[in-house]
């Protein structure tokens, strides 16, 4: 039996972006000292922590001296080489171990993992230069093509028509000259919505599922999410167990989000795994009694988990650094002029297209409901003065 590690100790993260943050901020008001790696010094999580390693997430060096002051330690990025886990290993515990995420971090591994245990996945073949592209299209129809290693946020990835020119489509994913790159060639499905199922699991075996949140993506990017899912209770209850079936298999200690497709024909499909904080369970700070960056901090710490039950429905819209447009701030005094919201600025503080700066998070009778008043309360961002 793990011991539980109680308030008062350190906990250690690998990563310092939104989500180490705001995992940073959940473990200080349980009464945790935060340390945290990252390879940039002005790191979002950098204003909250107790220590900051700026060191690059392949130096297993650096992440021994984090784990070194540490009891546990845990991540808020797939992108940390594993030999820095097991190199961390040697000094604390580390939650979610290296074999797990090693599984997680190559999309190919990551599929033939899932399919050799029964989870169901969409179509898709593995691909290494064109050629294999083009014929995934002639077998599947249009792709999206995803580099095995690497990328989040719709990075790294490519659609694929199927009359489209597979040997340009593979040259924008990985370069003109580069060589020995592997990439997952998946079938563009015909989808109903998008949802995700996040799992919290404790070394004692414990586990806590929050209920699924329904997500809307824009150019492969989460726009909007709202929990709970309005989707049938039938659905959920598919979407949970099949969560709780990858949780155990994996050995999951700590959060793992599972991010499933249902397509317009009524199959749930697995789409990716990410084990840790997640971008669609931002709006549990408002809906649930324990946020999804409380509960990695109780998982990882082996303390008893919080209650993950909705309070009231929530929804959030992420604010990304086109708002920040010729270096003018957006009107947040008119966004929070809308009732029952909240806004969560990252601290980041270069402002790019695409980059995600914050999110606004908002309370509802129903999901709908919420959804309307954060969407409302974001378009209040860019309104003018005379509008607002």
């Amino acid at each position: 039996m793990a011991p539980t590690i109680l308030p008062g100790a350190t906990i250690g993260i690998l990563g310092g972006g939104q989500l180490g943050r705001m995992t940073s901020m959940a473990a200080r008001t349980l009464g945790y000292d935060v340390h945290v790696l990252d390879p940039d010094a002005e790191c979002a999580a950098r204003a909250v922590v107790d220590r900051l390693v700026t060191a690059r997430f392949d130096d297993p060096d650096a992440a021994a001296d984090l784990a070194q002051y540490c009891d546990v330690v845990t991540l808020e990025i797939e992108q940390i080489a594993t030999a820095s886990l097991d190199a961390a290993s040697r000094h604390a515990p580390v939650r979610p171990s290296s074999r797990l995420l090693g599984i997680v971090q190559d999309r190919a591994l990551q599929k033939r993992w899932l399919v050799n245990g029964g989870f169901p996945v969409g179509p898709y073949d593995e691909v290494s230069d064109a050629d294999a592209v083009r014929r995934a299209a002639g077998r599947l129809g249009g792709l999206v093509v995803k580099a095995t290693r690497g990328g989040y946020d719709g990075r790294s990835q490519v659609r694929v028509g199927a009359n489209e020119d597979a040997a340009m489509a593979w040259t924008s994913l990985v370069g003109p000259s580069a060589t020995n790159r592997q990439a997952v060639a998946e079938q563009a499905l015909d989808l109903e919505s998008e949802l995700s199922v996040m799992i919290a699991r404790s070394p004692n075996g414990k586990v806590a599922v929050y209920p699924p949140a329904l997500n809307f993506h824009e150019r492969q990017v989460l726009s909007w999410s709202v929990i709970p899912a309005p989707l049938p209770e039938p659905l959920i209850k598919r979407a949970t167990e099949l969560a709780r079936g990858i949780a155990d298999a994996i050995g999951l200690e700590g959060l793992l989000a599972v991010e499933m497709f249902l397509t317009s024909a009524g199959d749930l499909l697995v789409n990716e795994l990410a084990p840790r904080p997640h971008n669609s369970f931002h709006e549990t700070e408002l809906a649930c009694p324990t946020s999804q960056f409380e509960q990695l901090v109780r998982a990882v710490c082996n303390l008893p988990l919080g209650d993950t039950s909705i309070v009231s429905p929530a929804a959030i819209v992420n604010l990304f650094g086109d708002l920040w447009t010729d270096g003018a701030a957006p009107r947040f005094d008119a966004a929070l002029a809308e009732p029952m919201t909240r806004l969560h600025l990252y601290g980041k503080r270069v402002a790019r297209p695409g980059r995600k700066m914050g999110h606004i998070s908002a309370y509802g009778e129903t999901p709908d409901a919420a959804l309307i008043r954060a969407r409302a309360a974001a378009a209040r961002l860019t309104a003018s003065e005379a509008a607002g």
